[in-house]
């Protein structure tokens, strides 16, 4: 991963364009509002016209553009122009969740974090590993049973085992090489 790749900035904006938006859509958006804004003041400078140009077609433009635009100014005015550091001081951004935080502080700032995505929450749960009802209670409860050493790895590794064999309806169990250590919770109907 590059430097370029690893900016909390741009980690924290394509996070947000990508929420209810296919990556490939998000990659294509981010790459033109970032040839035009590459730090929190320039995007806070920019009028949202133009943001919204820029991130169209992704899902809610209109209001992901003005909330980007916001969070820019805001991460000038109260840290200076830096992107907090921690997942509590992320938290208090609008527009921020948990998820969004977590990848923010992992992949931007190389600290631990769980970032808990429907794969996640499902297959854990799945698994039998953990019994809850939303990514926040799984995040919490990965929290306690995992070693840290796995928690920035775990998104990544699910995310492609949650695609390809573990998918939400009729998962290819057959196919599965820890199938053997599934409860399968859930599971009705497989492949």
């Amino acid at each position: 991963m590059s430097s370029e790749d690893r900016d909390p900035f741009k980690i924290l904006i394509s996070c947000i364009l990508s929420l209810r938006t296919q990556d490939k859509t998000t990659g294509e958006a981010s790459r033109r509002l970032f040839r035009m804004a590459q730090t929190p003041e320039a995007l806070s400078k920019l009028a949202v016209e133009k943001i919204q140009k820029a991130i169209y077609p992704v899902g809610f433009y209109r209001v992901k553009a003005r909330r980007i635009k916001d969070l820019g100014g805001k991460i000038v005015e109260n840290y200076r122009g830096k992107v907090p550091d921690t997942i509590e001081e992320l938290l208090t951004l609008k527009g921020v969740g948990r998820k969004t935080a977590n990848l923010v502080v992992t992949l931007g700032y190389d600290k631990p974090g769980i970032c808990v995505d429907t794969h996640v929450h499902r297959i854990t749960n799945r698994w039998g590993l953990i019994k809850t009802k939303n990514p926040a209670q799984t995040e919490s409860a990965l929290r306690e049973i995992l070693p840290v050493r796995y928690w920035k790895k775990l998104n990544g590794y699910l995310v492609a085992f949650g695609q390809g064999v573990c998918k939400p309806i009729s998962p290819l169990c057959s196919r599965c090489k820890i199938r053997a250590f599934c409860a399968r919770v859930g599971v009705g109907r497989s492949r």
